[in-house]
């Protein structure tokens, strides 16, 4: 009885903080006024102080811009964590554009929603993540193109590594061109839950695979309690126009790769 109090006064308290943040991001995305990226920031972190999820930061976000950052993907609770800590905006599939709520407050937070399976639908994609990288926004990348268990990653795939490429150079709007974009390589690591190492089986609860339903996933999150989530930013590569996207996405894969390992295991990254 209690734990469903708790449960249902956690849920008034998201619909609340969620209608004053919707209202209030509405009002900067119409009237231009403010940091179109400190209200969804705000709105992350009370989602996770409710989740009593704790996020601990190894590293920085990096200065350089045009930024893409490049992170392993475990949950739909990844967002919350990089949006709870720096001012980005995400690339997301396009199924997700279509989810009840979720898919809305996404729009709001002004996520670049990618159709993998179109293919001139990515190439326009492509572009439109190029633009924002020039016009200086932070846009974060799951480069898997899905989610994992949370103990191991998934090749990374290199197609919209091209959104790099499409942002050097002279453009045809009003950004110009240029000469390189750092890519960052970021690590999201789910490592405790009440202080105590979570093992495999505990990691894979607090992923989220494929085609689960994300309700029933929630309620289960609510039961877990206090999770230690580690976010460590490693050194960006620098991709210029001669560089090569394949030899890229391997070389941020493989850094991403082992901070991923060194959280999981406590150690650092070599």
């Amino acid at each position: 009885m209690i734990a469903k109090i708790r449960n249902g006064l956690i849920l008034l308290f998201v619909a609340a903080v969620t209608t004053a943040v919707a209202v209030s991001q509405l009002t900067v995305l119409k009237t231009g006024w403010g940091n179109p990226s400190f209200v969804p920031r705000l709105w992350h972190k009370a989602i996770l102080w409710a989740l009593g999820f704790r996020v601990h930061v190894e590293g920085s976000l990096s200065r350089k811009r045009p930024l893409l950052i490049v992170a392993n993907h475990v949950s739909w609770t990844d967002i919350g964590v990089l949006g709870s800590i720096a001012d980005v905006s995400f690339i997301a599939k396009a199924q997700m554009q279509g989810w009840p709520l979720m898919g809305w407050l996404s729009t709001l937070q002004r996520t670049v929603f990618v159709d993998r399976e179109r293919r001139h639908s990515s190439v326009d994609q492509a572009s439109e993540i190029g633009e924002r990288l020039k016009a200086g926004d932070a846009m974060v990348l799951f480069a898997e193109g899905t989610t994992g268990d949370g103990n191991r990653m998934l090749p990374f795939k290199s197609t919209l590594f091209g959104a790099a490429t499409l942002a050097i150079g002279k453009g045809a709007t009003a950004h110009e061109g240029v000469q390189e974009v750092a890519i960052q390589p970021v690590a999201i690591a789910y490592v405790r839950r009440h202080g105590i190492p979570l093992g495999r089986a505990g990691r894979m609860t607090l992923s989220w695979i494929g085609d689960q339903d994300l309700v029933p996933h929630v309620a289960g999150l609510l039961k877990l309690g206090a999770v230690d989530v580690e976010v460590r930013f490693g050194e960006p590569v620098m991709f210029s126009a001669g560089s090569n996207r394949k030899e890229a996405t391997r070389l941020v894969e493989a850094r991403v790769k082992a901070m991923m390992q060194a959280a999981l295991h406590g150690t650092e990254a070599g």
